[in-house]
């Protein structure tokens, strides 16, 4: 049975031995024993931050109708630090009770995938999905689905596991085109953030014909009203997720940063900062939607406003879910190493979330937050078969 929503089940706060630095585990909620969520590493990264996290990852794998609960793992210190992997390590090591039994976690902020991986192996737990794996009937035939799935290429010359989040972003897009009858073509996207998640997004928006008329990194937003040459940007992009602006064709608009949430664009994509709608800002919108690329993307009380507004918000906790969900249809045998299987169950999952959600706000003006809520609470109050977890093939 799932703890109450609102209330976490576990807040750990662990000190390194080395270097004092503070970390955070927060266990949200447990399905069937088992939970999931990222482990980042910023500076100033709180308890607190850790705590909204876990609530929000609870909520994604409620939304989804995953058999698993929601948590985050955060450590306060400098990724860029050379002590960085040390203090990873050794977090690590003083989890091991939770990460051999109950946490499966994966990258986030300042903790990429293929380090994380690395640490797990000098710890003798081969992958970060290891409490998961561990459970199945053949573990090391799940680790080899894992591995294929997460290493599978994709065009654009980068891996499945890599862009299936910003796929999921930009399915949550084409449900709001499908939602309200709009022509791909027609409809133009302005995307804040062109790193994983952001830049994912784009490619595949791109790709389905949409109009990618604005994206913004930490150096500005670029906007051409005629649409971005997206790929173009992209391989332009450093290892930071900035833009070489030398590549950039002189007809392109150079504008300040916060000007991409202002765009003449049909739908706008918060994809890098929490909180990056305000009341201060939110009046500056004339999209006619909001996805949430980013986690908490928009404050309460901007999306009281925007709703007001007549502006829907579809809530990270749907809009950016499609990492989580498919690491575990990954895990359960649902999808394998084929792009082409992981992108059709992923596009009608996430399109199917986002029609019902817009259904209620088209009938009946309910913010979509609210739908979703719902019958996310609905999930978190079901008690949970622990067959749902235990035949992981």
């Amino acid at each position: 049975m799932n703890q109450h929503v609102n209330e976490p089940l576990l807040r750990l706060t662990w000190t390194d031995k080395v270097t004092g630095a503070h970390g955070h585990l927060v266990v949200h909620t447990l399905v069937s024993g088992m939970t999931t969520g990222g482990t980042r590493m910023r500076p100033g990264c709180t308890l607190s931050e850790a705590e909204d996290l876990a609530r929000g990852m609870a909520a994604k794998t409620a939304a989804f109708d995953l058999p698993v609960g929601g948590a985050k793992g955060g450590i306060d210190f400098d990724p860029k630090d050379p002590r960085a992997r040390g203090v990873l390590e050794r977090f690590y090591h003083d989890m091991r009770p939770w990460l051999d039994a109950h946490w499966v976690t994966a990258e986030d902020l300042g903790v990429p995938q293929h380090l994380l991986d690395d640490v797990f192996a000098s710890l003798n737990l081969r992958q970060s999905y290891h409490a998961a794996i561990r459970r199945s009937t053949d573990p090391e035939r799940t680790l080899r689905r894992v591995q294929a799935g997460l290493s599978a290429p994709v065009p654009g010359g980068l891996l499945l596991g890599d862009v299936i989040g910003g796929y999921g972003v930009a399915q949550a897009c084409l449900g709001v085109v499908s939602a309200w009858d709009w022509a791909p073509t027609d409809t133009t996207v302005a995307i804040q953030g062109i790193g994983t998640m952001g830049g994912g997004a784009a490619w595949y928006l791109h790709e389905s014909g949409l109009r990618i008329v604005a994206v913004a990194d930490a150096a500005g937003t670029l906007a051409d009203p005629n649409g971005l040459d997206i790929p173009a940007l992209l391989q332009a992009r450093d290892r930071y997720g900035e833009i070489d602006r030398t590549q950039v064709p002189d007809h392109v608009e150079r504008l300040p940063r916060s000007a991409v949430l202002a765009a003449d664009a049909d739908i706008v994509v918060p994809a890098a900062v929490s909180y990056a709608l305000t009341p201060d800002n939110s009046y500056d919108v004339t999209a006619s939607a909001i996805v949430e690329a980013a986690n908490a993307a928009t404050t309460p009380e901007a999306e009281a406003m925007l709703t007001a507004r007549g502006i829907p918000v579809i809530p990270d906790f749907v809009a950016n879910a499609g990492a989580v969900a498919w690491v575990w249809w990954l895990l359960q045998g649902q999808v394998g190493a084929n792009p082409a299987d992981s992108f059709l169950k992923l596009r009608t999952e996430m399109q199917a979330k986002v029609a019902l959600l817009l259904s209620s706000w088209n009938d009946d003006r309910i913010a979509p937050r609210q739908t979703a809520e719902q019958f996310v609470a609905a999930r978190e109050l079901a008690p949970t078969s622990l067959e749902q977890v235990l035949t992981i093939p």
